[in-house]
C-alpha cells in the first residue's frame, strides 16, 4: 500500500499549518488584550475555522483550510500528538521539586484536600447519576473509568495558566501565590498519572501487560527519572553546554529524552503525555538550567506547536450542535465548587486566613490547557461522548478566565496595601 503523501496532500497540509498558525495568533493576541490567556483565542479560532461556524455556513472553505478526509490528516494527527507531547514535557519544566519541599505543611494539605475533594465528588456523581451526563454504560468496568477520569478532570489545575497568571499580577513570589503553585504542582503530578492510568486500562485489552504489571513499571520509571534520572540530567547538562551550540543543543536533547520517555510509557500502557511529563520535571529541577533556556524551550513549544493543537479542537466535534446547557452548568457548578471547598478548607486548614484561603481556591480553580488536553484525549479514546467534550472545554476556558479577576479582587489589593505601608514606614524611619 503507497502510504506516500502526494503533491495535492503536501499543499494541503503546508496551507492548513500556514493558515491555522496565522489565525490562531491573531485571535489569541486579541483575546489576550482583554486580559485572557492565549489558548482561548487559539480554541475560539478553531471553533470559527471548524464544523461550528465555518464548516456549517461554509463548509467548502472550512475543508479547504483543514481538509479532515485528505491523507494530509494523518501527518497532521501525528503533529498534534507530538504537540500534546511537548506542550506536556513545558508543564513538566515548571514544577520545581525544590519549592515543594519548602512549602511544608500548608501547601501539603491544600493539595491534598483540593486533590481528593474534587476527585471525590467528581467520581460519585459521575458514577451515580452519569445519565446527567449524557452517557450510558452496559460495562461496570467502563463506568468506573469513566467516573475516575470525571473525578480526574475535576481535580487537576492548569500549572502554567496559574503560573502566568500569578507572575501578570505579582503574586508568584508572595506567600498565597507559592501555596497555589507547589499544590497546582502536586496535583498536576498525581492527577496526570492517574488519567495516564485510566487510559492504560482502556487500552488493556489489547496490550500484552498486565495491569499490576504496568502500573509498577509506571511507578519504577517515575521514581527512576526523579532520583538517579534527575542527577544525570543535572551533572550532564555543564558538559552539554560545553561540548554543544546553546540552547540549540539543550532543546534537542530535552525533547529528545521527553520523546524517548514518552515511547516508554506509551509501550507500557501508559499515555505517552505521562513520560513527557516526568523528563520534564527532572530537566526542570536542574540548578544548571538558566532561565533564558527554559524561556526559549517554552516559547518555541506554546507559540508553534501548542497553537496548532488547541486551534485544531475546533475541528473536533461540532460545539454549537453539540452544546448542552444542562450539562455544562452541571460540569462548571461541580468543577468550581469542589476546587474551592477543597483547596479552600486545605489552606484554611493548613493557616491561612478565610480570605487568603478563598483566593488559592480560585487560584488553582483554573483548568486551561491541561483540562482540555484531558478532555480531547478521553474523546478520542471513546470514554466520553461529544456533549461532555463541549462542556468540560467551556468549563476549562471559563475557569481560567476567572482566575485572574478574584486573585485580583481577593489578595493582590491587600499585598499592594501591606507593601504601601511598610515603604511608608521606611520612609518615616528616615526622616
Amino acid at each position: 500500500m503507497n502510504t506516500a503523501l502526494s503533491q495535492q496532500d503536501t499543499i494541503s497540509l503546508i496551507f492548513s499549518l500556514g493558515v491555522l498558525l496565522i489565525v490562531a495568533r491573531l485571535v489569541g493576541e486579541f483575546f489576550r488584550k482583554f486580559k485572557m490567556p492565549l489558548v482561548v483565542g487559539e480554541l475560539i479560532a478553531g471553533i470559527c475555522l471548524g464544523p461550528s461556524l465555518l464548516g456549517h455556513y461554509f463548509p467548502n472553505i472550512s475543508t479547504l483550510v483543514l481538509n479532515q478526509h485528505s491523507n494530509s490528516m494523518i501527518a497532521f494527527n501525528g503533529i498534534t500528538a507530538i504537540s500534546v507531547i511537548m506542550l506536556l514535557f513545558v508543564a513538566g519544566m515548571e514544577v520545581d521539586l525544590s519549592i515543594i519541599r519548602q512549602q511544608g505543611k500548608t501547601a501539603l494539605k491544600t493539595s491534598f484536600l483540593g486533590l481528593i475533594i474534587p476527585l471525590a465528588i467528581g467520581f460519585l456523581v459521575a458514577y451515580y447519576y452519569y445519565p446527567l451526563f449524557g452517557e450510558y454504560f452496559t460495562s461496570s468496568s467502563k463506568l468506573i473509568l469513566f467516573s475516575l477520569f470525571f473525578g480526574t478532570a475535576l481535580a487537576v489545575s492548569a500549572l502554567p495558566i496559574i503560573a502566568r497568571t500569578l507572575m501578570d499580577l505579582g503574586l508568584f513570589r508572595s506567600k498565597v501565590g507559592m501555596i497555589i503553585i507547589v499544590a497546582a504542582m502536586f496535583d498536576d503530578i498525581v492527577g496526570w498519572l492517574l488519567f495516564s492510568v485510566i487510559l492504560g486500562m482502556l487500552k488493556i485489552s489489547s496490550h500484552s501487560h498486565g495491569f499490576l504489571f504496568t502500573l509498577g513499571l509506571t511507578i519504577l520509571y517515575s521514581v527512576a527519572m526523579l532520583t538517579v534520572g534527575r542527577i544525570i540530567i543535572n551533572k550532564s547538562l555543564p558538559w552539554a553546554q560545553k561540548n554543544f551550540s546553546w540552547p540549540g543543543g539543550f532543546l534537542s536533547l530535552s525533547l529528545g529524552l521527553a520523546f524517548l520517555g514518552a515511547a516508554f510509557t506509551e509501550f507500557i500502557g501508559i499515555h505517552a503525555i505521562f513520560g513527557a511529563f516526568i523528563v520534564g520535571i527532572a530537566f526542570g529541577d536542574s540548578v544548571h538550567l538558566t532561565e533564558k533556556t527554559r524561556e526559549i524551550v517554552n516559547q518555541f513549544v506554546t507559540n508553534i506547536f501548542a497553537p496548532l493543537f488547541f486551534v485544531s479542537i475546533g475541528f473536533k466535534v461540532d460545539f454549537f450542535a453539540n452544546f448542552d446547557l444542562q450539562i455544562t452548568l452541571l460540569v462548571l457548578v461541580l468543577a468550581i465548587a469542589t476546587k474551592l471547598i477543597g483547596a479552600g478548607l486545605g489552606a484554611f486548614w493548613g493557616g491561612l486566613t478565610k480570605q487568603e484561603s478563598l483566593a488559592v481556591g480560585f487560584g488553582m480553580n483554573a483548568r486551561g490547557a491541561m483540562g482540555i488536553i484531558l478532555a480531547i484525549l478521553a474523546l478520542q479514546a471513546d470514554l466520553i461522548n461529544e456533549k461532555l467534550f463541549v462542556a468540560i472545554v467551556i468549563m476549562a476556558v471559563i475557569t481560567s478566565i476567572m482566575a485572574g479577576p478574584a486573585l485580583q479582587l481577593l489578595v493582590k489589593r491587600q499585598i499592594d496595601k501591606e507593601q504601601e505601608d511598610l515603604d511608608k514606614e521606611q520612609d518615616d524611619m528616615f526622616v
